[in-house]
Formats: C-alpha cells, structure tokens, sequence
C-alpha cells in the first residue's frame, strides 16, 4: 500500500510543526533542513507556493498521496457546505485516523498498520481499509483477538481523548463511538484549509 516512507524530521522542520508527533530533531532545530536553513534573507515565497505547502501540510499530517488528496478535495467541493471545512472533516472521518484520535494508536502511520493488519473493527466487522469513512454512529474498536497486543495496551493507557468532543471512548470494550462530524473550531490541526481551496481553485 502506498504511503510515504521517507524521513519524518525533515518534513516536520520543514514545516516547522510537529506534524508527526514529539519530534526532539525539531525542537533542537526548529528551522528547514540543509546548509540554508537558518539563513534569514530567504526568498520570498509566492502566493502559490504558500498555498502548495499548506495542502503539502496537510497531504503529510493525514498521511495521503497526491491522487488520494485530490480525489478528496473533489469530493469535498461536490458537497453541500464550506469547500475547506468539509475537506477536513472527510480526513478527520477516515478510519485510521478515528483510529489514532480515539488513542488506539500512538501515531496515524500505526493507526494506519494496525487498520491494514486487520486488528480493527466497526460495528463488529473487521475492516481493514484505512481510507474507509467512518459514518455518524459507527462504533470503532480493537478486535478481540488483538486486545491484548502490546502497543494498543500502552497507547490506551496514555492516550488523552478529553478534547475530542466528537468521538466517546468505552475503556471497558475499547471501542469508541463517533457520535458526530466534528465543527472546524472543534478540529486541532493547524491547517489553513482555505488556502487550499485557493489553489485547487486556480
């Protein structure tokens, strides 16, 4: 399955945001990588280039291709309602991620492996396709054969779900509820998805 394999601190100072979790490289060198990347008399970057690393932004935080983001922008600017707003919400509703925001998993690459390796259930049933869209209702959870896996019993235990007011967690079943499409306001990525509209749009 494609997904991007490559260096993960670069691309986090590259945006300077730690888009792939805690990150010590970025803390110590919140700056882009290379020789130049403390220089201050950079070049001005266009108007295109910083609505083309915003959707590279967001492409690396959900963890999508070029053509999957695309497609999902399609299907956002086909539905009823904000272009931006909804193309985020399409990401926050893909299973690997419900995955990674109920704290099943420590990252979304591990949301996204444990999906593909078939630990996961909705509603019951085993599905192991990460980009699948979690609907209003669905009950999301750990299949009961997988339990007892180690990285799902220490990514439960230190999870923080307090802040994610559209999804109900049950400790007991390990499952979680997504009890509602989540408001902009509501969704903590730094994404400013209006600029990838703009571009999109030209």
């Amino acid at each position: 399955m494609a997904r991007y394999t490559g260096p993960k601190s670069k691309i986090a100072r590259k945006f300077g945001e730690p888009i792939y979790g805690s990150d010590k490289y970025l803390d110590k060198k919140n700056y882009p990588a290379g020789q130049h990347g403390l220089e201050k008399k950079r070049k001005k970057v266009s108007e295109y280039g910083i609505q083309l690393k915003e959707k590279q932004k967001a492409k690396y935080t959900y963890g999508l291709l070029e053509r999957q983001f695309a497609n999902l922008f399609k299907k956002a600017n086909r539905s009823s309602g904000v272009t931006g707003e909804v193309l985020l919400q399409l990401l926050e509703s893909r299973l690997d991620n419900v995955v990674y925001r109920l704290g099943i998993a420590p990252t979304r690459p591990a949301a996204r492996q444990l999906v593909s390796h078939r630990h996961i259930v909705v509603n019951g049933n085993v599905l192991n396709i990460p980009s699948y869209h979690v609907k209003v209702g669905d009950i999301v959870g750990v299949r009961e054969k997988s339990k007892a896996l180690e990285v799902i019993q220490n990514s439960v235990q230190g999870a923080n779900r307090s802040r994610f007011n559209w999804l109900e967690w049950d400790s007991s079943s390990l499952s979680g509820k997504f009890m509602n499409i989540p408001a902009r306001e509501d969704i903590p990525e730094n994404i400013k998805e209006q600029l990838i509209v703009e571009l999109y749009s030209k």
